[in-house]
Order: structure tokens, then sequence, then C-alpha cells
């Protein structure tokens, strides 16, 4: 699942890691940790500049899809946060309540599903080139594969290690 978050990482920091960091457990669903994989994890990704990024993932988030966005630097702090099922918040003397994220990723990306298709369809008629490139690829499954291989070992893994 984190993958898309590697992409998402190399798009705001304009590249790939210097290296990744990792560390899972499977404490949501047992047969998650039965297959040998996690279902909650944090991976910190390190940039030979010295900038580090943080993502946090859980297979589950009861009250709806929670994907959030942060930027924290010496000017100030820039975030995105989820998309809620509607804007309206009750305020009374007992609390103050509001709407959950939106629950399900096809209702939450219908619209970014919508200008890929278009940036492909685009990109089939030679009108605009792709913008993405098979080396984006390569970057998120290479730091897919680091952060694997980082829960097995404990230890930091470098993405040149992986990708030459």
């Amino acid at each position: 699942m984190m993958i898309h978050d590697f992409d998402m990482a190399n798009f705001i920091m304009g590249r790939a890691p210097a290296t990744v960091t990792a560390v899972g457990s499977s404490i949501v669903d047992p047969e998650i940790g039965g297959a040998g994989d996690v279902d909650t994890a944090v991976v910190t990704l390190s940039y030979a500049d010295g900038r580090i990024a943080v993502i946090k993932n859980s297979r589950r988030a009861v009250y709806g899809y929670d994907q959030r966005v942060e930027l924290l630097g010496s000017d100030g702090l820039l975030q995105a946060q989820n998309m809620l099922e509607n804007t309206v918040v009750k305020s009374t003397t007992q609390g103050v309540t509001g709407a959950k994220p939106t629950y399900f990723f096809l209702e939450r990306y219908m619209p970014a599903y919508a200008a890929e298709w278009a940036a492909f369809v685009e990109a089939v008629d030679g009108a605009k080139p792709l913008p993405v490139t098979l080396d984006d690829g390569v970057a998120a499954l290479a730091m897919a594969e680091a952060a694997t291989l980082s829960v097995r070992t404990g230890a930091p893994v470098s993405i040149a290690s992986l990708i030459g």
C-alpha cells in the first residue's frame, strides 16, 4: 500500500531518498503477519542533502480513508488534510464534532483518476509527453523493496544498492 506514498514523497522532494529505514508489525490482522507481511509500518526516508520524510501507514482506519501530508520547514508548515464526507461541524457545550474522512479511496480520488486518464490519452494522441517516467516507477519500487528489507533486517537500506 505504501508504494503510492513513496511516489508522492519522490514528487514532493524532487528525488528518491538516499536511504530507507522501516519498522513494521502485524497488530491489526494476524493473518497478514502469517502471510509474512505487516499491517502497520513507519518508514523514514533520508535524503543526501539532509532532508527527512516520515511515512506512517496502517491497513485499517475505522473512521474513514485517512491520508494526509504535512511539510514542516524553517519557514512554516504546509498541510493537506483529509477530504471529509461533508463540512458540517457541530459545536456545543459537550464538545465539537465533525464529519469523518471520505470512506473509500475511489470516492476520494475520482478526480485524480480522471486527470490520469486524460494525461494518458493526450500522450497516446501525441499531444503531450507522459507526466511520469519508467524511472519514477523504478524509484518507488526500489523504495518499497528497501522498506521491506529494512523491516526484516532492522537496518537502513541504501537505495543506490538496489537501483545502482
